[in-house]
């Protein structure tokens, strides 16, 4: 893409998630997990996705949930959330530029990280006490 914009509006938002998801969705490591655990539902999906990116970029008060548990089951593994971050990252960097950008990528880092940390607390205590 020549031209990147800046994040600035909820048109903004749902551009960037809809493009991230067309890459996960093709997506050889990472598109089966997302296919199999969302099937049929990818206009609910998305619409949530777009609700959780307006609230962190944007302040917007549309998300409800927990986006922590539902990743839970779905045996999701380093190179997991390294592909997701990677397809996230070259998706901002094609379509948009500017503060709000930068503080989707990094946001993206901490929730992989977060999710991460937390997928393998969760593993370990299930080990422990089985």
């Amino acid at each position: 893409m020549g031209s990147t914009k800046l994040i600035e509006t909820r048109k903004d938002i749902d551009e960037l998630v809809n493009a991230f998801y067309a890459k996960v969705r093709v997506d050889e490591l990472i598109g089966p997990i997302f296919n199999d655990k969302i099937g049929d539902h990818w206009d609910e999906h998305l619409l949530k996705i777009q609700n959780f990116w307006e609230m962190l970029l944007l302040n917007g008060d549309s998300y409800r949930g927990r986006p922590f548990p539902p990743h839970i089951p779905l045996n999701l593994k380093v190179e997991h959330f390294q592909q997701w971050l990677k397809l996230f990252f070259e998706t901002v960097d094609e379509r948009f530029r500017g503060q709000k950008a930068d503080e989707a990528k990094m946001r993206a880092l901490n929730i992989g990280r977060n999710f991460l940390t937390n997928i393998q607390h969760y593993e370990k205590q299930r080990g422990d006490n089985s």
